[in-house]
């Protein structure tokens, strides 16, 4: 897979992620990228992790967590 593939997937599925367990969309509420990446391995969906990154694909994949839910400020 593909960097640019997996990226508008896992952005998707934080969304997905975050309606299932009732996380706001909100500056002020702080989701664990780490409780995701575990609903997404539970899910089916840990293989949109496996691509190519110079910073790795867990870091990518937290920065576009991070953006998703306006949590820029933590990196």
């Amino acid at each position: 897979m593909k960097k640019s593939e997996a990226e508008p997937v896992i952005r998707h599925l934080c969304h997905v992620w975050g309606d299932e367990v009732d996380i706001p969309r909100a500056a002020e509420s702080e989701p664990s990228f780490l409780t995701f990446k575990s609903w997404l391995d539970q899910k089916g969906y840990g293989h949109y992790l496996n691509f190519r990154s110079v910073r790795g694909a867990s870091a990518d994949a937290e920065l576009w967590f991070d953006e998703e839910f306006k949590q820029q400020w933590r990196n």
